[in-house]
């Protein structure tokens, strides 16, 4: 007795789970990890100011104060002296991007403790693609961000030029990127949640303040050739020095390069943490580990 046929219904669902996904099921799913992300923010509101109030303390009470202690020559790429607020401009840039990297990442461990990174994880898309999908969604947070202390700080008086409210979108985007990627690679690390917001600490506070955020690097250098030495290897000095540059409508080379390899480094070292043959991740669950 000859088996019976297959029902055209059942293989053409069987023809369709084979189907290969197209340009537009990736673009659905960025759609849809982006959207959560910014849906996420905007319920947050606690975020979002906690966002803002730090860079504004920076700069209305500290640079008042710093103002005539600190003064800044003539250095690249400014053409003049500049007031002590416009000089730490960009690196208050830099500070939301780099808290905002952070919190990004510490919602990817809440997420897997809770089940929804698991979930997200085991789709039928490739790992790399939703972890970039991922870190698009929180750069689009942070750019957003910045782009609201700016409008601030333009208030406050302290201005760039105007073209350089456009130029300095890709160096923001860029320097986003790399800063999530370094997230990400954290968090692939830790297991759980209270590990992470100590981690987190000891990655931020050493990153901002060893960089030329407040104070330029001649003054570092005069002050502390060791201190001086750990800011050139710092990426997040380089992330800052790209966004001074691109205010004014310039690149700064070297930073460009360096905030480009660290972000593929980053993203890499991430990628492979989070393949579930080889990585950290998987690992952890295994032995049982609490990172």
């Amino acid at each position: 007795m000859s088996a019976p046929a297959m029902p055209e219904k059942v293989a053409g669902i069987s023809a369709v789970k084979f189907e290969k996904f197209g340009l537009r099921h990736y673009l659905i799913c960025l759609k849809g990890v982006v959207l959560r992300e910014c849906l996420r923010f905007l319920h947050q509101r606690e975020r979002f100011i906690s966002s803002l109030v730090r860079p504004l303390i920076w700069l209305f009470i500290f640079a008042a104060g710093f103002r005539q202690v600190l003064g800044v020559s003539i250095i690249p790429p400014y053409k003049t002296y500049v007031l002590y607020e416009v000089y730490i401009t960009p690196g208050l840039c830099g500070m939301i991007l780099l808290f905002s990297g952070m919190q990004s990442s510490l919602s990817m461990v809440y997420d897997r403790e809770m089940g929804n990174m698991r979930t997200l994880l085991v789709s039928p898309f490739p790992r790399w693609f939703l972890l970039v999908s991922k870190m698009l969604a929180g750069v689009s947070v942070s750019i957003a961000q910045v782009y609201a202390f700016l409008i601030v700080a333009w208030f406050w008086g302290v201005k760039a030029p105007p073209i350089g409210y456009l130029m300095v979108l890709p160096a923001l985007f860029l320097s986003g990127m790399m800063l999530c990627a370094l997230g990400m690679l954290l968090s692939s690390m830790i297991k759980q949640l209270e590990n992470f917001a100590g981690i987190m600490n000891f990655i931020i506070f050493p990153g901002y303040f060893a960089s030329p955020a407040l104070y330029p690097l001649w003054r570092i250098q005069e002050a502390s050739p060791l201190l001086h030495k750990i800011c050139l290897a710092n990426p997040f000095t380089y992330a800052v020095e790209l966004i001074r540059f691109a205010f004014y409508g310039q690149i700064d080379w070297l930073s460009l390069g360096v905030v480009a390899g660290c972000t593929v480094l980053f993203l890499a070292a991430a990628i492979i943490a989070y393949d579930p043959s080889r990585g950290l991740v998987t690992r952890k669950q295994d032995t049982g580990g609490n990172g």
